[in-house]
């Protein structure tokens, strides 16, 4: 019981239940790491929405950038604190595509067929970015470069590597590992691992 105690009390706090801290940047993909040529990245954004767009990687990098300094936190039981991110926020996306009152969900597919799905209401607010830097230098490939996904607060199967597609939908649809158990939502304060957590 002392034990227990002790331990609980040098726990960092901005540490999930059921999660260890890791210093290290671990890879984590289900197939191979696509090769992606920024000439011919574009990210479609587009669903129910009034303004559907489709940005090229030169005319998605003159959008306004902001700066995210986040801790993440993957379903394997990893957390990385104080990590640092640069990309385009979902505010300043949402702003200029305008989704109809009736979308309900953002639906992210990606250059390797992955896709999740992840609530409007969490991407809102500065919760989320569209990430193209990470440490000051763009996101390598194995780690989702040229652009992925960052939705910090949730467990990070929901940050999308090698994002292509971001789709507003009026209905919930599951993505890849949502479909194979995994929890919809994926909150790791929660510990929602799965889908009967």
């Amino acid at each position: 019981m002392v034990l227990h105690r002790l331990l609980n009390r040098s726990r960092d706090p901005r540490l999930p239940p059921g999660q260890h801290e890791t210093k290290n940047f671990p890879v984590l993909q289900y197939g191979p790491v696509p090769k992606i040529d920024k000439a011919t990245w574009s990210l479609k954004v587009g669903g129910s929405v009034e303004n559907p767009v489709n940005w090229t990687w030169d005319q998605f990098q003159n959008l306004p950038m902001i700066e995210l300094k986040t801790d993440i936190h993957c379903v394997t039981s990893w957390s990385k604190f104080d990590t640092s991110w640069r990309g385009v926020g979902l505010d300043a996306i949402i702003e200029r595509v305008k989704p109809k009152p009736t979308a309900k969900v953002l639906f992210a597919r990606c250059y390797d067929d992955y896709s999740t799905n992840v609530p409007i209401e969490d991407v809102k607010g500065g919760q989320a970015i569209v990430a193209t830097r990470y440490e000051g230098s763009e996101i390598e490939g194995k780690h989702g470069g040229p652009a992925r996904l960052l939705v910090p607060h949730l467990y990070f199967w929901k940050s999308a590597k090698w994002l292509r597609e971001l789709e507003f939908l009026d209905f919930d649809d599951q993505g890849f590992w949502e479909t194979k158990a995994y929890h919809n939502y994926g909150d790791p304060w929660k510990e929602q691992r799965y889908r009967s957590s």
